[in-house]
């Protein structure tokens, strides 16, 4: 090599070594408020994506990345497995579906591949949109003829009639969706307080447990009929606010659905640091404050495991209780389908399975969303 090439070189590697150690530089002597605005900016987007991992969605966060300029292969490799894994694993699930649909013919006709479950989506769609339209025309019609009626008689008594067509399939995933809530509302007020007791006092964990073992094994089917007598004798009004259905699956709900929620209080309250519950003592806390302020804070993560756990419960015995006990939701048009046997029936049971299964996905993802919003984690 000659002189002048190893000089051309030196001189090239001097540059080089001068810009990468200046871009160091050149942070350091920014201004402070270029500084801060910066570390503020990375604060924020640390937050928006913990939001966007506890919503569901994290596969967003290597697209924000790519957005703002950040090295493409960690992120490409990230949303890879986040985003292009599941859709493969999903696309070769539906291609396995509507290969084995052709060849299993039950009684009810041949078993319905992705496309025809598709199709009774719309159909089930379209028939809300119908039933809608005539509860509207419904409606019109009857503040017409009211008009008319008291333009006739001003005094005249105008009675306002219900309109009483069929529930849409909408109409009962939201019955399905009260019933459940009003369950887990009832669970929830129940197990959470008799929890807090279990895990401060072991008289009364002694006290509970033996019930505790004994019910919680106890099948919606055994406890519905129960329900449903006691129901019966004791709800008795002429205009009763709810029906009894109603009431009946969602009692039975509760039976089913506290007992984790219990569990899990018990167990986040017995687990609190003693020394947390020393203090308060020597500090002389009232009952109250030591519970907001040390027993609740402490044990909020395994109550909300709880939660997260008893409704995904509650979710599931709502469907076999509706189904004995006639609620408009989605028990009933699954057993509705099943009974109705028509060439239609297995896609709608199929469209069913599929609501199920999402619905508790969204609740689950709800509860986490709270979970991470009210209590204190390592990202917070």
């Amino acid at each position: 090599m000659s002189a002048t090439a190893i000089r051309k070189d030196a001189t090239s590697t001097g540059i080089a070594a001068d810009g990468a150690a200046a871009a160091p530089a050149d942070a350091a002597l920014a201004p402070a408020g270029v500084r801060r605005a910066r570390r503020a900016s990375g604060r924020h987007l640390e937050r928006l994506y913990a939001v966007l991992g506890v919503a569901g969605i994290g596969f967003l966060v290597p697209l924000v990345r790519l957005a703002r300029g950040e090295h493409a292969r960690p992120q490409l490799a990230a949303l890879w497995q986040l985003l292009g894994v599941p859709l493969v694993a999903v696309a070769v699930f539906l291609l396995i579906w509507s290969q084995a649909s052709t060849r299993i013919v039950t009684s009810l006709g041949q078993i319905p591949g992705p496309v025809a479950v598709w199709h009774q989506v719309g159909v089930l769609w379209a028939d809300h949109k119908a039933e809608r339209a005539k509860e509207s025309a419904f409606y019109r019609r009857q503040a017409e003829r009211s008009r008319e009626r008291l333009a006739e008689d001003p005094a005249a008594d105008v009675a306002r009639m219900k309109y009483t067509g069929k529930p849409t399939y909408i109409d009962q995933i939201l019955t399905s969706l009260k019933t459940v809530f009003m369950g887990f509302v009832f669970a929830s007020l129940v197990a959470v307080p008799l929890g807090i007791l279990c895990g401060l006092s072991r008289t009364m964990n002694a006290a509970f447990n033996p019930f505790i073992q004994l019910f919680k094994p106890v099948s919606p089917l055994a406890w519905l009929p129960l329900v449903t007598m006691v129901v019966s004798a004791v709800y008795v009004s002429e205009n009763p606010l709810f029906e009894k259905s109603f009431i009946n699956s969602s009692i039975t709900v509760a039976l089913c659905s506290l007992w984790p929620t219990l569990i899990n209080t018990s167990l986040g309250v017995a687990s609190i640091d003693k020394d947390l519950l020393n203090v308060s003592k020597v500090l002389k806390l009232g009952w109250g404050t030591k519970l907001f302020r040390i027993v609740l804070p402490s044990s909020l993560p395994l109550i909300f495991t709880g939660l997260r756990l008893s409704l995904g419960v509650g979710w599931m015995v709502l469907i076999a209780a509706e189904m004995l006990a006639q609620n408009p939701g989605l028990g009933k048009f699954v057993w509705d389908e099943f009974q109705n046997g028509s060439s239609d029936s297995l896609s709608r049971l199929l469209v069913a399975v599929f609501t199920i299964g999402l619905i508790g996905f969204l609740l689950d993802r709800l509860m986490y969303t709270i979970q991470s919003l009210v209590s204190f984690s390592e990202r917070r």
